[in-house]
């Protein structure tokens, strides 16, 4: 099944999925590496985003077969720019920085990659991203040349949304940015979630149990961890286990 069924499918069913995401910069050694695969396998992480705003290091290759290697996990490209392409994956979010009015991040770095990803297997995942305030500037806001929607900018965003599904994206990412300060609301989330049918992505600032199930109860189908793993990467398995428990609490009220 592809990774756009599977999304699908979470989101028709009422299912919930959890990520990791992986900034290959921010991978030390093999070791680290292997510790979060073997975590993940055993948490039954749904998929391996990987990428981030800005990489300055040459092993995204390396960190994706490195992680083919130790475990069957999808792997998804999570791309800051066009160059952040790597065959061995299993697909691409093919991002549309909506939120923003920076052109490039709207179709331009789109134009100079489609050539590259035609000539690859990788599943295309027409994705629109919006960028959410956290507090601070982060990374992917500076990088970007974008302001982010305000936190309290409800309807902002959730029309936002509304035409990013309109113009024919597939997929919804609500993101405040690696290493927030805070997460995204639950009001926030509960907003574009009314205002879209497409799956919808949370990521940013879910670093604890009690805020990966408020994002969940909000409406994200799958939400996505990194930041906090860098830390700790033992804290995947609380986080992990509020999408196990939310699942089976679906499973017995189906029965």
């Amino acid at each position: 099944m592809s990774i756009l069924k599977q999304l699908l499918e979470l989101r028709a069913t009422g299912k919930k999925g959890i990520a990791v995401l992986i900034d290959p910069d921010k991978v030390h050694d093999a070791a680290q590496l292997h510790q979060l695969a073997d975590l993940a396998v055993e948490n039954c992480v749904d998929y391996f985003f990987v990428g981030g705003s800005l990489i300055t290091t040459v092993n995204l290759s390396d960190v994706i077969r490195q992680l083919r290697s130790r475990s069957n996990i999808p792997v998804v490209l999570f791309p800051g720019n066009a160059i952040q392409i790597d065959p061995q994956a299993d697909a691409i979010l093919f991002l549309s920085l909506i939120s923003g009015r920076n052109p490039e991040l709207l179709i331009g770095q789109h134009v100079v990659a489609a050539p590259i990803i035609r000539n690859t297997s990788l599943e295309v995942l027409p994705t629109g991203y919006l960028l959410i305030g956290s507090g601070r500037i982060t990374s992917v806001a500076y990088v970007s040349n974008t302001t982010p929607i305000p936190d309290d900018k409800y309807s902002l965003a959730a029309c936002t949304a509304m035409a990013g599904e309109m113009l024919g994206l597939r997929l919804m990412y609500l993101d405040a940015g690696s290493g927030a300060e805070t997460e995204i609301s639950g009001r926030m989330i509960s907003a574009v979630r009314k205002a879209v049918s497409v799956p919808l992505i949370v990521g940013g600032g879910i670093n604890t149990p009690l805020k990966a199930r408020q994002a969940l109860e909000a409406g994200a189908d799958l939400i996505v961890v990194g930041n906090a793993l860098e830390k700790d990467p033992n804290a995947l398995t609380g986080m992990a286990t509020k999408v196990y428990e939310w699942n089976e609490q679906l499973a017995l009220k189906g029965k």
